[in-house]
């Protein structure tokens, strides 16, 4: 399972009206020479972006722990982030997610006792 959404669906169908290949197996992305993309060419391919936009290091990696952190701010559970990336533990999920501070801060401002104005 690969969740995307409408403008990379719309990217998609694009690129296969200008790029068709009758063949079932032919490769959705192809570097200059045709050929299917290798994994290395998609690292390298994700640091030169990172760099060009100014993020530093970026990798297939880091874009996965980056999506299932946008999910969990987003307001996602972790059962079904844990689906989306494909993991067996929950355990691994959560490794994944990574809490950012104004998420604490929500959490801390809704439940804590001493942080609501009951006034």
């Amino acid at each position: 399972l690969v969740p995307i959404g409408d403008p990379a669906c719309e990217a998609i169908e694009n690129h296969l009206t200008e790029h068709t290949d009758p063949k079932q197996d032919a490769p959705l992305f192809v570097n200059r020479s045709g050929d299917r993309l290798t994994t290395r060419s998609v690292q390298r391919l994700c640091r030169k972006m990172g760099l060009q936009l100014g993020i530093g290091k970026v990798t297939p990696h880091t874009l996965r722990h980056s999506f299932a952190t946008h999910l969990l701010e987003g307001g996602a559970d972790l059962r079904s982030i844990q689906e989306m990336l494909g993991h067996e533990s929950l355990k691994t999920t959560q490794k994944y997610t990574h809490v950012t501070f104004r998420r604490l801060q929500e959490a801390y401002n809704a439940s804590h006792p001493l942080a609501r104005d009951d006034s």
